[in-house]
């Protein structure tokens, strides 16, 4: 096929003009990266050699080679991996990001600016190629393919791909650096020199499984003095190779933890927690778990891959594997390394595998213990986390609504913030500050804080000193539905019908209201059937002071924020059951009385219509029809 000039999407243009043109502090990257992509084509061919032994074309020593050349200026990083086709090429090279790139690109418009954390986190590692280079030429071999693939590109918007001869499988990637990167006068680094590229293999890349092979020009002098050294060339493997989680934790330090996963994980900063743990006994094991001091931008989509990688005696064998820990811990990145597992054991076993349910339920105890401790030891690091990975604790507590033990696992290190500081706080630290006289715990549902306050219900909470919990993502409602209870109380939502409080000033009112609403017995039923269809009840209500009307809902059922979002999943026969409550002190009640005198009139259906939407909208729902809303308030001002 002849040579084809592509171009770029005009998003994934914009995305690699924004990676190209920033400004790192930190250059070398990039060769960190283009070796972490080699390693994962040396793993992918590893694996499908498992049971495929045909793919490895004779050749089963693993390697990745780099050339620093000043002549040419150039760097070149070669591996004998999986390779790639044409298609792959396109589909991987010439696509940033996929699906990812407009997510990207909202989050560096939300920074300010690209980040070295931001290009990690969106797999656009390649990339970084052109941080130190004006053009990059790349040579690929699909392992069991004839034909090769020459990807070339400079950066500006364009790149081709045609069809050329490869020797060997693998990928070999060409930079053709940028002056201040060759040694130069002015030079900011050198990566043509041999011994800068060593050092920084050493630094990013030592605990890589496969060797990191370069050349190195030795001199060797004869017997004879006046006789001219000889210069040979010498092929040496320049990392270790010795896996990191195989020494001991006492002498790994914090920074080669933390440069271990960046490599191991595409990982751009340092880990927030670390957890290395070895078992010894009935089933050995060791493994190295981190939680990311970021979230990944899918985390909480269909598109992440959630899973640990898999080894049996220090040998890969296989990558996001799911079985060891249960959905709410599906950020923690990690390792396990265990010679009880068969080289070749299949996903379908590893579901089955007694081992396997061992360690995992290990593990996930390991750490939420690990996280029980930075709870109590280190509250701002713990809140840090939170704000990363609280979601997933308070999806994990919901979806555990038929029975796990998964609420009682996660109870303790739930956060929500509360009416009394607008600080996050445990179940635990709500319930010590508890009154006396309080029997529930409350909690109000809203889009933030302010929203909440202004809730006329809050009134009466806060003049008996009651502290309420805010619920301010739509999962926290179903979370604490689902828990029931803390603590033998029972969460009790703010806007449901069966809210009474129990002191002898409340049960007056109560017992007042009742009279009342015995006396306008017939209102209440026009009011409703004004609002037929939209409303179950329409009641009169103790629990407002200031407030004219509130919504509650029934005691069982959804609330309208679960309706919402049933609704949003194309569940619509999950309705909330509504109830418009009327504060009988209120000046709007007597006007209300007024126009019942002529409950067929118009007049008396708007007026009932305008106080169930105002009852939705302090609900922060949006009525079905705000331009009839807008109309009716319009035509009662004119009056």
């Amino acid at each position: 096929m002849a040579k084809q000039t592509m171009e770029f999407q005009a998003e994934t243009k914009r995305l690699l003009d924004l990676v190209v043109n920033s400004i790192y502090t930190n250059k070398e990257i990039f060769l960190r990266e283009l070796i972490s992509n080699a390693s994962d084509a040396i793993d992918k061919l590893h694996f499908e050699s498992l049971t495929n032994q045909d793919i490895l074309e004779g050749n089963s020593d693993f390697e990745i080679f780099i050339v620093p050349d000043p002549d040419s200026k150039t760097i070149t990083i070669s591996d004998n991996g999986i390779g790639m086709t044409r298609d792959e090429v396109v589909a991987n090279i010439g696509t940033i990001a996929k699906s990812g790139t407009k997510a990207f690109l909202d989050k560096v418009k939300e920074a300010g600016s690209v980040t070295e954390e931001l290009i990690g986190q969106f797999g656009v590692g390649f990339y970084s190629a052109f941080i130190v280079a004006d053009k990059v030429t790349l040579i690929t071999r699909r392992a069991g393919e004839s034909t090769a693939t020459k990807w070339e590109s400079d950066g500006t918007g364009e790149f081709t791909v045609e069809e050329c001869e490869k020797e060997s499988r693998g990928t070999t990637v060409v930079l053709h650096l940028k002056d201040e990167f060759c040694g130069g006068i002015g030079s900011e680094k050198d990566f043509t020199d041999v011994e800068e590229i060593e050092r920084l293999v050493k630094k990013y890349s030592d605990y890589i499984r496969y060797p990191i092979k370069m050349n190195f020009e030795i001199e060797k002098t004869g017997d004879d003095d006046d006789k001219p050294a000889e210069k040979t060339i010498e092929v040496r493997t320049v990392n270790s190779m010795k896996p990191l989680w195989t020494r001991n934790k006492n002498e790994i330090t914090r920074e080669e933890y933390n440069e271990f996963f960046k490599h191991q994980f595409h990982e751009w900063e340092e880990p927030l927690e670390i957890m290395h743990s070895k078992a010894e006994g009935t089933i050995e094991y060791t493994a190295l778990l981190c939680i990311p001091k970021k979230a990944a931008y899918d985390l909480y989509y269909s598109t992440y891959e959630p899973g640990l990688q898999l080894y049996s005696r220090h040998v890969f064998i296989m990558d996001k594997c799911k079985d060891f820990l249960p959905d709410h811990l599906r950020f923690v990145k990690g390792l396990v390394d265990s010679p009880d597992l068969p080289l070749n054991i299949s996903r379908e076993l590893l579901q089955q595998s007694r081992e396997m349910k061992k360690i995992g339920q290990t593990l996930a105890k390991n750490i939420l213990k690990q996280l029980s401790k930075m709870l109590a030891n280190d509250r701002e690091k713990y809140e840090q986390f939170w704000a990363e990975y609280g979601k997933a604790f308070k999806i994990g507590v919901y979806n555990d609504m038929y029975g796990g033990n998964v609420g009682d696992e996660l109870k303790d290190l739930l956060l929500f913030k509360t009416s009394k500081d607008g600080k996050l706080s445990t179940l635990a630290e709500y319930c010590a500050r508890m009154k006396p006289e309080q029997k529930e715990i409350y909690y109000a549902v809203g889009k933030d804080a302010t929203a909440i306050e202004k809730m006329p219900q809050m009134e009466i909470l806060r003049d008996h000193g009651f502290e309420v919990i805010y619920a301010l993502d739509p999962v926290d409602e179903f979370a604490l539905s689902t828990l029931q209870m803390y603590d033998e109380k029972h969460f009790q939502p703010i806007n449901r019908e069966d809210l009474e409080l129990d002191d002898d000033e409340s049960k007056a009112a109560r017992q007042k209201t009742e009279e009342i609403a015995k006396d306008n017995e017939t209102l209440l039923n026009d009011v409703k059937e004004a609002l037929k269809g939209k409303v179950e009840d329409v009641k009169l209500t103790s629990r407002l002071k200031s407030g004219a009307v509130c919504l509650t809902m029934g005691a069982f059922g959804p609330s309208l924020t679960m309706e919402k979002v049933f609704n949003s999943l194309e569940s619509p026969m999950l309705k909330a059951v509504k109830i418009l409550e009327i504060n009988p002190e209120h000046a709007l009640f007597a006007r209300l009385k007024a126009l019942d005198a002529n409950k067929d009139s118009e007049e008396f259906k708007t007026f009932c219509e305008l106080l169930y939407d105002q009852a939705m909208l302090i609900e922060g729902v949006m009525p079905d029809d705000p331009a009839a809303l807008a109309n009716k308030i319009a035509e009662l001002m004119s009056k």
